[in-house]
């Protein structure tokens, strides 16, 4: 008899007992029980300790099909376990867009806005390089593509440890952290507003106070 089999059996022993004293019902089942679970300790006990740990044990995430992110933990006790950051003008680039755009957010919120930008440097569709994508339209009020570059106000640094992270961040991502958040999001926007080209572009994904959109890729026609 299986050890479900005979679990099932308790029960049905003292159901059957309803009928008589509560308490001479409840004294069997536990004695039951407590037989059943001895026979389960000393079947568990003869099973070798590499068997048990392979049974007990998941394969690996790779194995199981689930999207690993080489080391990179989302939040701010890892990033402030690293070191501080001065890059190159590409690099302060995409920091000073992750300021501008994202400080607020939580880490996962930043590589997400971050991701938007990489993934535009690799598309057709805009510059090839990290300033002139996010500088692309700076010049004409509120026509540019991250607002901050032309609200008409300064781009003042005035808080420095959110400096600090997100150039982390900024450098992470440039090292080539895996863009695993936006589905390929080439756009997004705060949820307090909504584009027009919202209603045509898939969203991807909402993180924070952000959503996240892939435009289309045009194909030639005949």
């Amino acid at each position: 008899m299986t050890i479900f089999k005979a679990f099932c059996a308790a029960i049905a022993a003292a159901t059957l007992t309803l009928s008589g004293s509560a308490t001479f019902a409840d004294d069997l089942l536990a004695s039951r029980l407590g037989a059943i679970l001895g026979q389960e300790r000393q079947a568990l006990a003869v099973v070798p300790d590499t068997r048990m740990t392979m049974l007990t044990s998941l394969p690996p995430a790779s194995e199981r099909g689930v999207a690993t992110q080489s080391g990179v933990v989302y939040d701010r006790a890892y990033l402030a376990s690293l070191p501080v950051v001065d890059g190159d003008d590409e690099w302060a680039c995409l920091a000073e867009a992750l300021y501008f755009e994202a400080r607020g957010e939580t880490v996962r919120g930043m590589f997400a806005v971050g991701e938007v930008i990489l993934n535009r440097v690799d598309s057709s569709a805009y510059p090839n390089t990290l300033c002139a994508v996010i500088n692309q339209g700076t010049g004409r009020k509120y026509a540019c593509q991250f607002t901050y570059t032309c609200d008409g106000l300064a781009e003042t640094i005035g808080e420095p440890r959110s400096w600090e992270r997100v150039g982390k961040v900024a450098q992470l991502l440039m090292e080539g952290t895996p863009r695993a958040l936006t589905g390929g999001a080439t756009h997004y926007h705060t949820k307090a507003v909504n584009p027009s080209w919202a209603q045509r572009f898939p969203r991807t994904a909402a993180i924070g106070s952000h959503y996240f959109y892939r435009q289309p890729i045009r194909t030639a026609s005949k």
